[in-house]
């Protein structure tokens, strides 16, 4: 079912143990979400046997999220891309300046009026684009994009696999996991369903 808005978008910081694990710090609500324009790179390999096919292998490789929002703001700017604020309260960007690897998660509302929830475990992202106008005839808004490179991450969950997404779409059954969706980046169990577990 097709999607018609976008809100909520929130982060959460993550921090690393001496083997690469993410723990994932407590969510926080990035900007009002414009656009979200998500694109996935696969790695791909086809074996060819007795003058055909055999096999074929799709893999998740790595994807792009470009998030368009109506301000980033200064303390958003610190935790995504490593920028700082001086004693005098003024954003200062450097050539050193290292970005850190957050959590995003949003939700899209569909046509039904629910909402689909996202989040993407691994984020990257760059110095945000500005694009800046003069005032003319007609008011036009600026607005900053952000473009982020989406990773699966370091550590596995309970079926052995390194997690890059978890959606779901709220339904009568799963009011519990929306309610919660926003207070702690989702992990996901496997205590009654382990559809793709043992792949």
């Amino acid at each position: 079912m097709a999607t018609i808005g976008l809100d909520k978008l929130y982060y959460a910081p993550i921090t690393e143990d001496s083997n690469g694990n993410e723990t994932y710090g407590t969510p926080v609500q990035l900007a009002k979400a414009i656009s979200a324009e998500l694109s996935i790179e696969l790695n791909e390999a086809t074996l060819f046997a007795d003058d055909g096919q055999a096999e074929a292998v799709k893999e998740f490789k790595f994807g792009t999220l470009s998030l368009g929002v109506d301000d980033l703001g200064n303390e958003n700017a610190v935790a995504l891309v490593g920028a700082r604020i001086d004693a005098n309260g003024v954003l200062v960007s450097s050539g050193e300046d290292v970005s850190r690897y957050v959590a995003i998660g949003f939700r899209a509302k569909k046509s039904n009026g629910k909402y689909k929830y996202f989040w993407l475990y691994r984020v990257l992202f760059g110095i945000p684009a500005t694009s800046l106008a003069t005032k003319g005839d007609s008011i036009t808004f600026s607005t900053p994009t952000i473009e982020g490179t989406i990773l699966q991450r370091n550590k596995v969950d309970g079926a052995n696999k390194h997690l890059w997404k978890a959606e779901v779409t709220e339904n009568e059954s799963n009011t519990a996991i929306i309610n919660a969706w926003y207070d702690a980046v989702y992990e996901p169990s496997y205590a009654q369903n382990n559809n793709g577990g043992n792949n």
